[in-house]
């Protein structure tokens, strides 16, 4: 038998409604303006390399592992706070951007361990270590959901997992998991960089969005895990769940 939750408190039902809000900008018209134009490009077959969605997929599964060491060594990129974070990203946007879709492929290393710096960054903001183990396997989860309470990415479950240090195995099957989900949406960009017009400035700007994307999506996810240990994570993740629902037309 379930027993029901208690109600949230004011405070914490105030929090919660706005990541909520925060979750639904950050997939508001610039995201959804890009995802709808690598839709239309995937379907434009020619204009990719032979096995491009297997290589895509291998180099960035071998570059989430490479993103981890290099965290989990305390490695830090150049510079810090936010702006130089989104410095490294516009320079590796215009870098990829100007090799076509190759060179945004041979990018894409650089790019997820400066997508997951920021990601780390949330996490630190909010008062956790970002070199814990736990932290880190939920910064790696962070790549392979939409939502914290997505049902189809498996975040419901992983959300608020234990804290157990995620090596081996476990590891590499968080990666597995992870890495062509990721894939897929950074397919999108490489995609949106093949244009010939598009080039380096388009390089550029769609590694800014995808920064504060990410970036939006950790501070969302980490804000709801410093909810959940105070309040517990069923009613956070009910009240979040109920916050971004989409509203249902009814007819009288």
């Amino acid at each position: 038998m379930t027993l029901p939750h208690l109600p949230l408190p004011a405070e914490c039902r105030a929090g919660v409604d706005e990541l909520a809000l925060r979750w639904k900008k950050a997939n508001g018209p610039v995201m959804a303006l890009l995802t709808r134009f690598g839709g239309r490009l995937e379907d434009q077959m020619s204009i990719l390399p032979a096995g491009f969605r297997e290589r895509a997929e291998g180099v960035t599964a071998a570059a989430l592992e490479r993103a981890w060491m290099v965290a989990r060594q305390g490695g830090r990129l150049p510079g810090t706070g936010d702006r130089g974070t989104l410095a490294a990203a516009i320079g590796a946007g215009i870098a990829g951007g100007a090799g076509g879709i190759m060179g945004g492929l041979a990018e894409l290393p650089f790019t997820i361990t400066v997508l997951l710096h920021a990601i780390r960054r949330e996490a630190e903001k909010l008062g956790y270590d970002p070199d814990d183990p736990w932290i880190m396997s939920e910064a790696l989860r962070t790549f392979g959901s939409g939502s914290p309470i997505a049902a189809d990415d498996g975040s419901n479950t992983a959300f608020f997992s234990a804290r157990a240090a995620l090596t081996g195995p476990a590891l590499n099957q968080l990666i597995a998991t992870v890495a062509p989900k990721l894939a897929a949406t950074l397919g999108q960009k490489l995609m949106a960089q093949a244009v010939p017009v598009m080039g380096a400035v388009s390089g550029a700007a769609i590694n800014a969005a995808f920064l504060r994307y990410y970036r939006e999506m950790a501070a969302i996810r980490f804000g709801l895990l410093r909810l959940a240990e105070e309040h517990g994570a069923g009613p956070v993740l009910e009240q979040f769940a109920t916050a971004t629902a989409r509203p249902r037309i009814t007819w009288t």
